[in-house]
């Protein structure tokens, strides 16, 4: 287990926070990607054994890994994410953030455009590595709209995609989808729920990097 303490979080002070914000948020990815890119160099993981998981912003963070690097991971978890940058201020909470993020109204050309992972699906990728999204109807912070939205688009372009002559599509982007009915922004309303979403994430991402090798 390896947690990445990247510019934009909170643990090291003010000024490191500060350090990732509008403008500078491609600062956060540059440094999760090094991390990543540090494990694979020492041997700790492989790409194929690699999977990444984050919530809420840390679902943008991830988002974001699936659409810059499909190539260095074997597996993410999406949870409660943003996901579209550009009307992530029309939705429950979202106006409050624009300290953080950005104006979509004045920054989109200048900077958000570059980290909207829902924009930044490439139709000329043949292979995206399988995620999970998951979120809670009832969240009132991160609307499921990112969500739903997301894994629509990708299943439609998928699709849309077709079949090639061995009979697989030729856009290979597993994704698969779990909305929580309850919970709010934590995706579970007690601990049961909380159990069943960890288990969900896990198991997906243990059966997925596993596939295919032997124990």
């Amino acid at each position: 287990f390896v947690e990445a303490n990247i510019r934009g979080g909170g643990e090291f002070g003010p000024s490191w926070h500060q350090a990732g914000l509008k403008a500078n948020r491609n600062k956060c990815f540059e440094d999760f990607i090094s991390v990543a890119e540090h494990l694979i160099s020492q041997k700790i993981c492989t790409p194929s054994t690699l999977a990444v998981r984050g919530g809420s912003n840390g679902g943008l963070l991830v988002g974001m890994m699936y659409v810059l690097r499909p190539d260095l991971f074997g597996a993410i978890h999406c949870a409660v994410p943003l996901l579209d940058m550009k009307r992530y201020h029309k939705l429950p909470a979202g106006a409050s953030w624009m300290a953080e993020y950005g104006n979509p109204d004045e920054d989109w050309d200048a900077f958000l455009k570059k980290y909207s992972p829902y924009h930044l699906i490439d139709g000329n990728v043949e292979k995206y590595p399988p995620m999970l999204v998951t979120t809670s109807t009832r969240d009132d912070r991160v609307h499921p709209g990112h969500s739903r939205k997301m894994v629509k688009k990708l299943w439609d372009m998928a699709a849309a995609g077709g079949v090639g002559e061995d009979g697989e599509m030729k856009r290979d982007w597993p994704v698969y989808y779990y909305e929580n009915i309850e919970g709010g922004h934590g995706g579970a309303a007690d601990s049961k729920q909380s159990a069943f979403m960890t288990a969900l994430a896990y198991d997906f991402m243990w059966e997925t990097l596993c596939k295919g090798k032997s124990s």
